[in-house]
């Protein structure tokens, strides 16, 4: 009789867990760092399913016949912004029609920094940044929220990484804990543990690598696109230029060689690759100077998905600039 009543318990237990994950919303998140923060604040109650998966880039990514099916049965889209995934700004309207679309890029009190300009800018100012106080329209549900813009800033001039800084990392948590309680008050609690916890982490974190990278603070270095301003700004690292504006285009002739006199001027220590793109354009900068190469890895492409992603993803940025950078 204890037997059929212990089996009888974990069987209760079993079914009550598998309830709770068919009940939970389906939720959607476009790329691999901001999936690894939903997925945080979602543990125990649902999984987040990821439209970017592996190694592909956002820049370049197609959306497939599945995720268009996982797009018209969600009940919430978590993504950057069309400046981002621009694959998937039709799909939102003609396919999530019934979700509510969280718009990071749009989200009130996130914490953007203007794109530099060309490949290889000058000295830029840390201390500028933008902390917007107006409402995030895409956070609502319907058509008219989501065709909603900006109308106090052109984000064609913001730069779109904003996931590398722990700060703005926060607020997504918060951001998606908000969203989910309020489409499942019945988990609502779950979802503010969970964030809480996911936050902690976050502070904890952010303390590791700022002690891990204050040796390599000031220290010039170039990379293969710019997408790390905000890592760089939040940890006072100093990239002085960028081999290429866009990651789907080969840079010119012209722009190689204007990179590689600036590597020499200004004795950069470190050229970054990047794992989705040409390594060989590295080589070519990077020649005859007397600089190293390395890896960056912005979005996790080598790694595997899910809540431990974004902790891993930055432990290997901070690893691969002091590996490279001397320190």
């Amino acid at each position: 009789m204890r037997r059929i009543a212990c089996f009888s318990a974990v069987a209760a237990l079993m079914l009550a867990a598998g309830s709770a994950l068919a009940d939970a919303p389906k939720v959607v998140v476009s790329i691999k760092p901001i999936h690894s923060l939903v997925a945080s604040v979602m543990q125990g109650v649902g999984e987040p399913a990821l439209l970017v998966r592996g190694g592909a880039s956002p820049h370049t990514y197609t959306l497939k016949p599945s995720d268009a099916k996982s797009l018209s049965a969600a009940d919430l889209v978590v993504w950057i912004g069309p400046e981002m995934e621009g694959f998937l700004e039709k799909p939102l309207s003609s396919n999530a029609r019934k979700a509510t679309v969280l718009t990071l890029m749009e989200a009130k009190g996130m914490r953007l920094l203007d794109a530099r300009e060309g490949g290889a800018w000058e000295a830029h100012d840390h201390g500028h940044e933008h902390n917007h106080g107006h409402d995030h329209k895409h956070e609502a549900k319907g058509k008219d929220a989501k065709a909603a813009k900006h109308d106090d800033h052109d984000h064609d001039e913001v730069n779109t990484h904003i996931w590398l800084d722990p700060t703005n990392a926060r607020r997504i948590v918060t951001l998606t804990a908000d969203a989910l309680a309020a489409k499942d008050p019945a988990n609502a609690e779950a979802y503010r543990t969970n964030a809480d916890k996911t936050l902690q982490a976050i502070d904890a974190l952010d303390a590791e690598l700022k002690a891990a990278l204050a040796p390599v603070a000031g220290k010039p270095f170039v990379v293969f696109h710019d997408a790390y301003q905000y890592f760089e700004d939040r940890y006072n690292l100093s990239a002085v230029g960028s081999i290429t504006v866009n990651p789907d285009r080969r840079p010119s002739a012209k722009r190689l060689s204007a990179i590689r006199a600036k590597i020499s001027g200004l004795d950069a220590a470190c050229v970054f690759a990047e794992p989705q793109f040409e390594p060989a354009l590295i080589r070519t900068v990077a020649e005859g100077t007397k600089a190293k190469t390395g890896v960056l890895d912005p979005e996790g492409a080598e790694l595997a998905e899910g809540p431990a992603l974004y902790a891993t993803l930055l432990r290997n940025l901070a690893a691969s600039l002091r590996g490279c950078l001397g320190a």
